[in-house]
């Protein structure tokens, strides 16, 4: 081989690996947004990102603590992430670009990779605050979570439909799960908002300290906000100290992507999260629900092609 030829491949191939280098490392790289340590979000991210970790050849799962849904779905729409936690409203906010509820644009980059369970809005009060229905609230104080966050947006929802406003309570919190029962034990506030799966750590945590309220979410509330709240119950013994079945409302969670990932990917993510109930489900109970027979129900955005070619595979999709 002469050396002008002998060059050129030489040349050719160190080409080959730099272009193809980042490319492989990008692939690899697998960021999962969730919500705060406290919720539901994380501890099923991090199980999640075991399994990734174990099941993806090559993969370098990262899980990130977030204020949850509009910020995960903000940092989707950036690149700054693969994978993301979100509540079904926010994801439509996200998509048709709302700005009230915190999304500058319409965040077109998002694609669906399924429906997963549904998060229960659970209003607990201290026993002592006196409150035992949405009314009581009036004048009281109450965590509303992160603001603009998916258990903020929920807030203003239940809030409404009951007919009161942020001006109609005594003091309001934009704090994490955590934050707000720590206030709530040390006797500063008198209620939160928790929007989660059933047996929420922060909640139980609370309970196993004081003694609470859970406050009924009426069915008429439901109906009056609409779709994509649902009816729920929170099952008696749910939480210390909750001797009975309590009304409420419910609202699907979905798993996301962003539409430059790749199909490859989309497939392997899609597929452990619904091939992987067993550990998911020793990270958190919520995960029970996780059907892929509900998969695609009330998806507010296109689905990602990778996630597609697995339910077609299932007979999910046709």
């Amino acid at each position: 081989m002469s050396i002008s030829i002998r060059s050129a491949a030489i040349s050719a191939a160190l080409a080959f690996s730099v272009l193809s280098a980042p490319v492989a490392r990008a692939q690899d790289f697998i960021g999962v947004l969730t919500g705060g340590t406290s919720g539901v979000y994380y501890p099923m991210g991090v199980a999640l990102s075991n399994i990734f970790s174990s099941k993806i050849p090559g993969s370098r799962p990262n899980v990130q603590a977030t204020k949850a849904s509009v910020e995960n779905l903000t940092l989707l729409q950036q690149g700054k992430g693969e994978l993301a936690f979100t509540l079904g409203d926010s994801l439509a906010f996200a998509w048709a670009g709302d700005e009230e509820a915190g999304f500058k644009g319409k965040q077109t980059k998002l694609r669906g990779i399924g429906a997963i369970y549904p998060n229960f809005i659970q209003v607990v009060a201290t026993k002592g605050s006196g409150i035992k229905t949405l009314a009581d609230l009036k004048g009281k104080s109450l965590s509303v979570g992160a603001p603009k966050s998916g258990t903020e947006l929920n807030t203003r929802a239940i809030l409404q439909a009951a007919g009161l406003t942020y001006k109609d309570l005594g003091k309001v919190e934009y704090l994490p799960f955590a934050e707000s029962v720590d206030l709530m034990k040390n006797r500063q506030l008198d209620a939160t908002l928790q929007s989660a799966g059933l047996g929420v750590a922060a909640i139980r945590d609370l309970a196993s300290s004081v003694e609470i309220v859970v406050v009924e979410i009426p069915a008429s509330i439901v109906d009056k906000i609409g779709a994509p709240y649902v009816k729920g119950i929170i099952p008696k013994n749910t939480y210390s100290g909750q001797t009975a079945d309590i009304e409420t409302a419910a609202v699907v969670n979905y798993l996301v992507t962003r539409s430059d990932v790749t199909d490859n990917l989309a497939y392997q993510m899609t597929k452990l999260t619904y091939e992987s109930g067993t550990d998911l489900v020793a990270a958190h109970s919520a995960a029970k629900d996780i059907d892929v027979k509900k998969a695609l129900d009330g998806m507010p955005v296109p689905m990602h092609p990778g996630a597609e070619k697995y339910f077609r595979e299932k007979g999910v999709m046709k």
